[in-house]
């Protein structure tokens, strides 16, 4: 058993998820006017989120009550952080271990997040999906989404929405 992965993110128009010392104002504050931008349907699609390390430090920065994935499977790949440091998550330290772990799991649907893993899932060849809400504002410098690539990755357009406040999300499949 294999699962499908899909990566739901935010960028600027110039292709950044973060600016450079990781803050995402530029994003949170031009969303409210967009709303959730489909986030919470799509995390209902999902079995399983897995994140970095530096997102998941992010995440528990927002607050104990402010978990968003509920009772999901939540993991971190992570070299760094230490097992157990947190009831709801598992540790992975490399992708084959985490990829073993979810099919054992009976995982179907995963949701990758965070800029180096959603670039580690793309060069393993597992990401199925993308769907990406295009902010309107260019913010220069920052983190991208996407690195640097071994070999072409061929998309198909599957849909583009104007989800108001100026935002557009692209929806492609990977082409396999």
């Amino acid at each position: 058993m294999t699962f499908s992965a899909t990566v739901f993110t935010g960028t600027s128009l110039d292709g950044c998820i973060a600016r450079p010392d990781d803050d995402i104002e530029w994003l949170t504050s031009r969303g409210e006017k967009a709303g959730d931008l489909g986030f919470f349907e799509f995390l209902d699609s999902v079995d399983a989120v897995i994140m970095g390390r530096n997102t998941y430090d992010k995440v528990i920065g927002f607050g104990e009550e402010n978990w968003p994935y509920g009772d999901r499977h939540v993991g971190v790949l992570s070299t760094t952080l230490p097992e157990g440091a947190d009831p709801r998550i598992t540790v992975y330290r490399d992708m084959d271990t985490l990829v073993a772990d979810l099919d054992q799991r009976g995982i179907k649907h995963v949701y990758p997040d965070g800029g180096r893993l959603v670039q580690t899932f793309i060069r393993a060849g597992r990401v199925d999906r993308f769907i990406i809400s295009v902010a309107p504002v260019l913010i220069g410098a920052g983190h991208r989404l996407f690195g640097e690539l071994h070999e072409d990755v061929a998309l198909r357009l599957d849909a583009v929405a104007d989800l108001g406040g100026g935002f557009a999300q692209l929806r492609y499949t990977v082409e396999k």
